[in-house]
């Protein structure tokens, strides 16, 4: 225990709306850290746990044990494992308002820092849970990514060409958009419960869960007979000649969504052909002829000139960039939409607030960096933690690796 529990933290002053909220983040890969780092980016003091001994992967084995959302926190080299290091992390949970946690169910129990042990310490804490399948289920104990959460959620089927198998889309979808982002309003809604009630909770967030409700649109139209389930086969999936992608002279590519009648319109005026004779997009028996149509069209000239023939009108059209050439783009640049960090341009917080603005908190720390700063502000003296490293529970600093580019 500390010499001084309950002591306050030092908090350091950052500018963005979420300045003053705690986040203690427990180890974890994919929406977790993403998490902690939007959190981070927003204005919380986020502290995160590390292993000390992390294990080896593509990522780590690149970037360093901190990996490549670990930007914007500090870092406490901590063996949870341990009683000891269960203990510590309690002690943190103290004066914490968020915790958040990416274990298997039943872990962090085990380990002895679920929500039980958690809330006893902290009864306005919130207690962010994020796994693929939910903490109960037939699947909740099995392993999985973003790929087999996304393929029950239903969305995985609808994606990619016509012929052939689905296409994963990267893991945008269930880490990051149904996993983190739904959690980050799930913790958002209960610290405000928590400050109006005095009373924490848990928030159980599942990566399937998630992705199936950002499909609530979709699904709706299927339920409603208007959206079919086969790949290109609906207006937003490609299987509409003024909604899709067309190939370029130069193997590149445009997008084009023009959707409402007066972008079709546009898009018509714009490539030389008369609305009045050219068949609707919408009526099925003429989409394979305009997609001929269009395609030999977008086949004569480069992206580049497409983009800027298309540059300021409504016909909605633009050119397909890279992530390379993304940060390029002159509305891209007019907004300062990408920053530097470590080295690598990565895009800006969102969203914009005009008061209190997001910024970037820094570049990932090394494993441990942190760790006494932080305990010794929680309070362990000098003698406590040199006990707590001969134990094995904490990490040494002085040996922490740093991440190429800090």
């Amino acid at each position: 225990m500390p010499d001084a529990p309950g002591a306050s933290r030092h908090v350091e002053p950052t500018p963005g709306p979420l300045n003053g909220i705690s986040v203690l983040e427990l180890p974890a890969i994919g929406p977790v850290p993403f998490l902690g780092m939007l959190l981070a980016d927003l204005g919380a003091e986020v502290i995160r746990i590390d292993r000390l001994n992390p294990g080896v992967d593509p990522l780590t084995t690149i970037l360093g044990p901190t990996g490549p959302l670990g930007r914007g926190r500090r870092s406490v080299a901590l063996d949870l494992r341990q009683p000891a290091g269960a203990a510590v992390a309690l002690d943190l949970v103290a004066g914490m308002d968020v915790l958040i946690e990416g274990f298997r169910p039943g872990v962090a129990e085990r380990l002895g820092i679920g929500p039980k042990q958690a809330l006893e310490r902290n009864p306005r804490l919130v207690y962010g849970r994020m796994t693929g399948w939910g903490q109960d289920g037939p699947q909740a104990r099995t392993a999985g990514h973003d790929i087999t959460y996304l393929a029950v959620s239903g969305l995985l089927h609808g994606i990619g060409p016509a012929v052939g198998p689905p296409t994963p889309p990267a893991n945008y979808i269930g880490d990051f958009g149904g996993g983190a982002m739904s959690l980050a309003v799930g913790l958002l809604a209960a610290v405000l419960s928590a400050r109006s009630t005095g009373a924490g909770q848990v928030v159980d967030a599942s990566m399937v869960d998630g992705a199936a409700y950002l499909a609530t649109m979709v699904r709706t139209l299927h339920g409603h007979g208007l959206w079919r389930d086969e790949r290109q086969a609906n207006i937003f999936d490609g299987g509409v000649p003024h909604y899709r992608c067309y190939t370029c002279s130069d193997g590149r590519y445009v997008a084009v969504g023009a959707l409402e009648p007066k972008f079709w319109d546009e898009l018509l005026t714009t490539l030389g052909l008369d609305p009045a004779t050219t068949p609707s997009p919408l009526d099925p028996g003429h989409a394979a002829e305009l997609v001929d149509l269009l395609a030999g069209i977008f086949a004569g000239r480069p992206r580049d000139e497409w983009a800027e023939l298309f540059a300021g009108s409504d016909a909605c059209v633009a050119p397909v960039l890279t992530l390379a050439e993304a940060p390029e783009h002159p509305n891209n640049q007019a907004r300062g939409s990408y920053v530097e960090v470590a080295g690598v341009q990565v895009a800006s917080p969102v969203p914009r607030f005009s008061a209190t603005p997001a910024t970037v908190a820094g570049p990932p720390p090394a494993l441990g960096a942190d760790t006494e700063q932080v305990l010794t502000e929680l309070g362990y003296s000098a003698g406590r933690l040199a006990e707590l490293r001969a134990a094995g529970v904490l990490g040494n600093t002085e040996e922490a690796p740093r991440i190429p580019g800090n």
